[in-house]
């Protein structure tokens, strides 16, 4: 197919196309209203390392900083740091569905852990994000604490999750641009799909495609035809009777060496136009001078 294809299929299908993005568009508006809306807080912690004074103990404290926080990282959605959570919050839970709504992030090259969680209700995601933020730092300091004395490592609180006031889920915008865009998408392409999968004969192209016998006609469909078929003799001013007019001639030039004298007109099945073709043509040849008799083969069903 080509271009033009395409826009012919847009321009001859393009409220069945339209009713699809509508479906989609409108699937998409109920299932997000359907859905329940979920709230992300978020908190944030700073890990340092106490050291010496010098220069060479600060470079190998972030050193180690930094490959430490990767670490610490990982440890935010284990058991041993969501377990006291889900005490002090008297949360009815596991501390494996708890991780679930829990994640971690570290911005590359940095100390900083953001700590974010995800809740039906505000007030429980940002309570979630601050008890695991002091909860990270309690396990990490047992974690790193020597036996002689304190932790080498901190981790302070930066910034504190508060209750947001929108939801962050579901989008609604987003998932009505993707509904809408999914239905015209969708839509379209059955489109194509059924332009390519129709064979039937509508237009000069579509004989073309399948023949390289020529158009020398083209009849116009009339709703009409059955009450006055003999469109020639009662309206010769018509553009029917001037497509007969036109059949004719050709006809009478397709083998002028010859000079044609007998027609033969059939179709594949009944209903397609045989005897109305024939009583117009025969009148048309008649009207032009011609001596012409006209024969109904079909024994059957003679018209």
């Amino acid at each position: 197919m080509e271009v033009q294809d395409y826009i012919a299929v847009l321009r001859k299908r393009w409220l069945s196309i339209l009713l699809v993005t509508l479906l989609a568009g409108g699937g998409a508006v109920a299932a997000t209203l359907m859905t329940t809306p979920t709230y992300t807080a978020a908190s944030q912690v700073f890990v340092s390392v106490r050291t010496g004074s010098t220069s060479s103990d600060l470079l190998q404290g972030s050193s180690f900083t930094q490959k430490q926080v990767k670490s610490y990282t990982d440890l935010v959605t284990t058991p041993r740091v969501l377990i006291p959570v889900i005490e002090n919050l008297d949360i009815a839970t596991t501390p494996d569905e708890l991780a679930k709504s829990i994640t971690a992030t570290s911005p590359l090259d940095t100390v900083l852990i953001t700590i974010t969680a995800t809740h039906e209700d505000a007030q429980t995601a940002a309570d979630l994000a601050n008890a695991t933020a002091v909860s990270l730092a309690t396990e990490v300091t047992a974690l790193e604490k020597p036996e002689d004395g304190p932790s080498p490592v901190e981790i302070s609180t930066v910034r504190t999750a508060s209750a947001p006031l929108a939801p962050s889920a579901p989008n609604k915008r987003l998932n009505v641009a993707l509904g809408v865009l999914a239905g015209l998408a969708a839509g379209f392409g059955i489109a194509v799909a059924r332009h390519v999968l129709d064979t039937r004969i509508r237009t000069e192209d579509d004989v073309r495609q399948v023949t390289d016998a020529s158009v020398i006609a083209t009849i116009t469909h009339d709703d009409d035809a059955s009450k006055t078929p003999l469109i020639v003799q009662a309206n010769p001013q018509s553009h029917r009777a001037e497509a007969f007019r036109r059949l004719r001639t050709n006809l009478q030039f397709l083998d002028v060496a010859d000079d044609l004298q007998t027609l033969v007109v059939t179709s594949s099945l009944p209903g397609e136009g045989k005897s109305t073709t024939t009583i117009n043509l025969a009148i048309t040849l008649a009207d032009a001078g011609s001596r012409v008799v006209l024969v109904d083969a079909d024994l059957r069903r003679p018209t």
